[in-house]
């Protein structure tokens, strides 16, 4: 199936995502107008430590007009490769380095209404290597057991949907849970 873009406009350019209005035509002729959030991809880690305990955020997420309890992760910088964005993330949000990222998988946050990536890493081998978080970042690292987390998956503690789908691909490499 052929889907033609007719006309393509920038209708907000903002510092992390831009806002487009495209004008497409379907492959039986008729013709659609969509406004999407054009999004460069970002990245969510699980980091796991030795023990097995696994390595969560509470972050300040305006939008949702409060804290939300995460799994770090973070937006691709232009020219930044997702591995390259998953080491520098890491130490950011949780100020850590991991020895080893390994990619668990990939998907569409949101498909209808943004064209952003996701890439997800299992972050192990973890060693006290801290940066300086984004000046916009308002965040607390905080370590729980995998029971615990999934126990706050099922009682809705846990309520953004990369971490839960990470979680999911990270499922195997859980030493309970």
């Amino acid at each position: 199936m052929d889907f033609e873009i007719l006309t393509s406009e920038e209708i907000f350019k903002g510092r992390v995502f831009d806002v487009l209005r495209q004008q497409v035509r379907y492959p039986d002729g008729r013709v659609a107008d969509f406004e999407f959030v054009s999004h460069n991809g970002a990245v969510t880690l699980v980091p796991i430590e030795e023990d097995g305990n696994i390595w969560l955020v509470r972050q300040y997420r305006h939008p949702t007009g409060g804290l939300l309890l995460e799994l770090p992760a973070g937006t691709l910088e232009k020219g930044e490769t997702p591995m390259q964005c998953a080491s520098r993330e890491v130490r950011e949000e949780i100020g850590r380095a991991a020895g080893e990222l390994r990619n668990l998988g990939e998907f569409f946050l949101a498909p209808g209404y943004s064209s952003e990536y996701m890439y997800v890493f299992l972050a192990t081998q973890l060693a006290l290597d801290p940066l300086l978080p984004d000046v916009d970042e308002y965040l607390e690292a905080e370590l729980h057991s995998v029971v615990e987390v999934w126990k706050m998956v099922e009682n809705g503690e846990i309520r953004d949907a990369k971490t839960i789908a990470a979680l999911s691909l990270a499922r195997p490499f859980f030493k309970t849970g």
